[in-house]
């Protein structure tokens, strides 16, 4: 399964995000940890532009509606910053759209090309608006049967979750559809990624799928940090990384 072994690169690329020249993640009391410059490079530029983070990691402002240069220039192991529209979507709108034959509910690539594998901490309001706490990415491989209709379906470039998929997958059904695999940082990260939500527009199926399965409509701002796993020629960086761990046993 594509999401054993990814656990010790996802720490690698971790500790190398966090840490480094001394820098260091500060806690404010209550509150998720301050992103450091190193962790939330504001200085990030605009959509497919590039600014070097320490450690020599590129930094790329995206848009979630990305034109082709934007991706073609993305290499495995960047470091991603989403603005736009995010929309979630996995087995629960999935099977509606795919198996049930249910039309999209919005305007798709239109509105976005940006679909996130994810459970959000949110709860409705007596008024209908909605509280939103966290958005914590789910293991993607699990979707991997419903990939290749759902790309051709709504035209989404950029497909993000948590541990990546196979290389497999990759070539075979990102590739023919000009889409890439960005990946959420390690584990815990879900409030951090929730300050780049700005509103929720819409969730839309909630009482029908529930708030886990509904597809939630985001506007983001600086979303991220997101690492690029895959990129428009299928390679991995999990399984990159996987390799060059095995060499040195």
């Amino acid at each position: 399964m594509p999401h054993r072994g990814h656990a010790d690169v996802r720490a690698r690329l971790l500790l190398v995000i966090s840490t480094g020249n001394g820098t260091h993640l500060r806690r404010w009391p209550g509150r998720v940890p301050y992103r450091s410059e190193l962790v939330h490079p504001l200085h990030a530029t605009g959509d497919g532009g590039m600014a070097d983070a320490k450690e020599n990691l590129k930094t790329i402002r995206l848009s979630t509606s990305p034109n082709a240069a934007a991706l073609r220039q993305l290499e495995i192991g960047n470091i991603v910053y989403l603005d736009g529209i995010v929309y979630t979507g996995r087995e629960g709108v999935y099977t509606k759209v795919i198996q049930e034959g249910a039309e999209l509910p919005i305007d798709l690539p239109a509105v976005s090309a940006a679909n996130f594998h994810c459970s959000p901490a949110a709860a409705v309001n007596e008024n209908g608006s909605y509280n939103l706490s966290a958005v914590t990415a789910t293991a993607s491989f699990r979707f991997s049967k419903w990939i290749e209709k759902w790309l051709e379906l709504s035209g989404a470039k950029l497909i993000i979750g948590k541990g990546g998929m196979s290389s497999e997958d990759y070539r075979r059904l990102f590739v023919p559809k000009g889409a890439v695999y960005l990946t959420t940082v390690g584990y815990g990260t879900g409030a951090l990624l929730g300050r780049g939500v700005k509103k929720v527009r819409d969730a839309i199926w909630i009482e029908e799928l529930g708030i886990a399965q509904a597809m939630w409509v985001f506007e983001v701002e600086n979303f991220g940090p997101l690492i690029v796993d895959s990129d428009l020629d299928g390679n991995s960086l999990f399984e990159r990384e996987n390799q060059r761990i095995s060499q040195g046993l």
